[in-house]
């Protein structure tokens, strides 16, 4: 079983490659796009695919800001439906995890 330090260093270390990773989808979308007709549709595609890894980062940001503030309030490890311990292996997976096993299968 982890410590709450061992799990905060966790979501920390996620939180700045996620960070990092933004950064640099930000400055790929920045970038000038070329002229020609057929390079400027695969560029558009891949622009679109950058859009959503974005996104999907964005959520899981939130998600880890979230599971620290769960620490700072003293519940992390509490699911936030039913209250209940979520399971050290649930959390050394998913450090940012705010459902127990039982609960988001209900989802």
């Amino acid at each position: 079983m982890q410590s709450l330090q061992q799990y905060r260093a966790a979501l920390m270390s996620r939180l700045g490659e996620l960070d990092s990773r933004l950064h640099k989808i930000e400055a790929e979308l920045d970038a000038e796009h070329s002229k020609d007709w057929d390079d400027a549709a695969i560029e558009h595609e891949s622009d679109e695919v950058l859009e959503q890894l974005g996104k999907s980062g964005q959520q899981e940001i939130a998600r880890i800001r979230a599971a620290l503030q769960r620490m700072r309030d003293g519940t992390y490890g509490e699911c936030v439906r039913c209250g209940a311990q979520i399971s050290s292996e649930r959390l050394a997976t998913l450090p940012e995890t705010p459902l127990c096993k039982e609960c988001v299968a209900t989802i």
